[in-house]
């Protein structure tokens, strides 16, 4: 059965990334460090294109990012820096012509754009119509594999809040960042019965897995 899943990486102090976000600093400035963990495993470099090294002791949580995932939802601030109307952007996102995604990709926006077709099976498909809407497109353009949740961290509290995530990753880093966009800001997720069903931790990052019980 297919489920929805957030795969995400934090700092020790809560937040996915750092301040002033730019064209400079996506991630913005020191959240970069973030996801050193990740940089160091094979299966993130093949992925994103890099040179490839031997597999580090963080490989299986890499994997599992893109395990059985066949559609992804993200927020328009991780599609890009454009804001407001598209216009005649020929802004393609920040992976070039061949994000890592290879499957449909749901961009949430306020702005309609048409599809855009990249290679390796990656298309981004703009919603404008909510959350819910961006989930049902996905959910069907998944099949029988999963829906993952890519963020930014307004995306990952949107659908914690909606109760709509039924596995949650957290990959804490150690380090601090001080500022920037935090996860769990103004989002009460107890109620929707997370438990934390594995803990595994290595020198760059403690994995955190959660699942959404049923409720009674």
């Amino acid at each position: 059965m297919s489920k929805v899943r957030l795969n995400i990486t934090m700092s020790l102090d809560g937040y996915v990334a750092g301040p002033e976000q730019s064209l400079e600093n996506p991630l913005g400035i020191g959240g970069q460090a973030l996801h050193e963990w990740a940089f160091a495993t094979r299966a993130f470099r093949e992925a994103h294109g890099m040179d490839e090294i031997e597999a580090g002791p963080d490989e299986e949580h890499a994997v599992r990012i893109a395990e059985n995932v066949g559609a992804t939802i993200m927020g328009r601030n991780m599609f890009g820096p454009v804001r407001g109307e598209w216009g005649g952007t020929d802004w393609t996102g920040w992976w070039g012509d061949d994000p890592p995604y290879h499957t449909p990709v749901f961009v949430l926006t306020h702005h309609a754009r048409e599809a855009l077709e990249l290679q390796g099976g990656t298309t981004f498909h703009f919603v404008t119509d909510g959350i819910e809407a961006a989930l049902e497109r996905a959910t069907d353009a998944a099949g029988d594999r999963d829906v993952s949740i890519g963020g930014g961290a307004e995306t990952a509290k949107q659908y914690l809040r909606a109760g709509l995530v039924d596995e949650l990753d957290v990959h804490v880093a150690p380090l601090l960042l001080g500022s920037g966009a935090r996860l769990f800001e103004n989002v009460d997720v107890a109620p929707a019965g997370f438990e934390c069903v594995r803990l595994v931790s290595s020198p760059a990052a403690a994995h955190f897995s959660y699942v959404r019980m049923p409720r009674a």
